[in-house]
């Protein structure tokens, strides 16, 4: 079957690796049917002032003519310009128009703050032990949901559902009622999720969503697809067979994904 990722990164940040070009042609090597380019859009001075998590303003132009490039020099894959926003909820500080996501096929939503807090950031971890297990994961839940649901946003996919779980701490409680909550809210919306396949390489050592999520998406009728979330073209095509794996075990017949016109493909489970 046609193998994709719909979630990459590049240099354009100060946490990626390899530039849009590499990280293409590594995905044309790896024999992909379609990648999306989704780099971190930018965020404030305030929120990311030296662009360590987020490209720089003044670099979107570049960016969108380099996936423009690597487009061209690779007519026989589908190379879609894409970006991951992060909801940052109360702590937003940007001001959002329509035109700013016009060059945008594929536009990944995220949640990686808690309430202004990187909760996934290594650095950032002693302050789980402060808040609690559960009450991050009711808050992330919560936040995800905001996200998944606001319409205002562009999002056309909903990014690694369940992060909260990346350092490997679970909840005392059993979390299918958020995962109830987490498919009503983008159900509501009409949005895709993605199965992540970066989860593997955490110390959760699993896939996000978790099967038990991906069922729920599945059961709600939420179309899927996969990224691998690579930020090193060295990795572009990595865990992308026990991710489609995970999908069809939860239900899945077929992995979804943007076409450059901005509308839905299905590509067959096998």
């Amino acid at each position: 079957m046609e193998l994709v990722t719909m979630h990459t990164h590049t240099n354009y940040t100060g946490h990626g690796h390899g530039t849009v070009a590499e990280l293409v042609d590594a995905a044309a090597a790896a024999k992909l049917g379609a990648i999306a380019v989704t780099e971190h859009y930018p965020m404030s001075a305030a929120m990311d002032p030296d662009n360590v998590v987020s490209m720089a303003w003044d670099r979107l132009p570049d960016y969108l003519i380099d996936i423009a490039a690597a487009a061209a020099a690779h007519p026989e894959m589908q190379v879609i310009p894409g970006c991951e926003i992060d909801w940052l909820g109360g702590q937003e500080d940007r001001d959002f128009s329509a035109l700013d996501f016009s060059n945008f096929i594929h536009v990944l939503g995220s949640v990686h703050y808690l309430d202004g807090w990187a909760f996934d950031d290594p650095a950032q971890e002693a302050r789980w032990h402060d808040v609690g297990v559960d009450s991050v994961w009711r808050r992330y839940f919560e936040v995800w949901c905001q996200a998944a649901s606001c319409t205002d946003m562009p999002f056309t996919c909903m990014a690694h559902p369940d992060l909260v779980k990346k350092f490997g701490y679970r909840p005392s409680f059993n979390p299918q009622p958020l995962y109830d909550e987490a498919a009503e809210a983008v159900q509501s919306s009409g949005r895709m999720v993605e199965v992540n396949t970066s989860g593997l390489t955490y110390a959760c050592a699993e896939l996000f969503p978790a099967p038990d999520l991906l069922r729920t998406f599945c059961r709600a009728g939420i179309p899927c697809s996969i990224g691998t979330d690579a930020h090193d073209p060295a990795v572009v095509d990595r865990n992308l067979m026990p991710g489609l794996a995970a999908m069809y075990e939860a239900g899945y017949r077929c992995v979804t994904v943007p076409t450059s016109t901005g509308d839905r493909r299905q590509i067959a489970l096998e």
